[in-house]
């Protein structure tokens, strides 16, 4: 079998042995479904519930994707001028350094007191838990162009702007591309917990509504289905960093065999 189609199969077959452990593991300890369902109570939910989840899984999306959104346009402009900028380093740094270590959890009642229970808060929880991903790597694009590359610009008269542009934007492509991965599936993390606490909609407020009902396998259904999301995002933003960046990308597999003597 080629090495292509094995690292194709390969995650589609690690998440069936995991997902077969986690049924061998509830038979043998005999785990009831009201603590933790087995991985086909799971899924039966998803087909018997698939409109319910369809709805406010679209609905956690959207949130999620908006959310995203603002945080890869403030991100990437603040991630230039924190890295294009000494000063703006110096001065910024600290302070998201700061921002990001408080829990966004703790933030969510504040932005329910001023904007009321809705769709709102999760816009924000998502942007402010992936705006910092976004902002530290193109920023570290940035601050770490060879000094070289910016000395020749310098010797032919090219502006900021233009160092900005021709140097720095492509050479902080990889990072932004790696952040976009990172951010993504953080948006989701920070829309399901704002929905938890004050959705009226969403996977959150269906898992919610499931608990307190006391139906776990419609609530790990819920949890598949925003992994689900979190994955074909995540392989979107994957496909365009191959596109877009495959020049920085080194051969699969080149130092293993190279470590291995071939």
């Amino acid at each position: 079998m080629k090495r292509s189609t094995v690292e194709r199969l390969a995650p589609w077959i690690t998440t069936l042995a995991l997902l077969m452990l986690w049924q061998l593991s509830i038979m043998a300890f005999h785990v009831e479904s009201f603590v933790l369902p087995t991985p086909i109570e799971a899924i039966e939910q998803i087909y018997t519930n698939r409109y319910p989840l369809m709805v406010h899984g679209l609905a956690t999306l959207g949130t999620t994707l908006l959310g995203f959104a603002f945080a890869v346009v403030f991100g990437l402009m603040l991630g230039i001028l924190v890295g294009s900028f000494r000063l703006a380093y110096v001065s910024l740094y600290p302070i998201l350094i700061g921002f990001n270590s408080v829990p966004k959890a703790a933030i969510i009642p504040v932005l329910v007191i001023w904007f009321g229970v809705g769709t709102v808060p999760a816009v924000i929880a998502a942007f402010l838990l992936s705006f910092f991903p976004v902002v530290v790597n193109v920023s570290t694009g940035f601050a770490t162009i060879e000094p070289e590359l910016l000395d020749v610009l310098r010797v032919l008269g090219a502006t900021r702007r233009d160092m900005i542009v021709k140097i720095g934007i492509p050479r902080s492509l990889p990072f932004f591309f790696a952040s976009l991965k990172i951010a993504i599936t953080l948006s989701f993390v920070g829309t399901v917990i704002a929905e938890i606490i004050a959705g009226n909609n969403g996977i959150g407020n269906l898992m919610l509504i499931a608990s307190s009902n006391f139906n776990v396998p419609l609530v790990f259904a819920a949890l598949l289905v925003v992994g689900v999301m979190g994955v074909g995002m995540y392989a979107i933003f994957a496909a365009l960093e191959t596109r877009f960046t495959s020049w920085s990308v080194r051969g699969a597999g080149l130092g293993v065999e190279y470590a291995a003597g071939g």
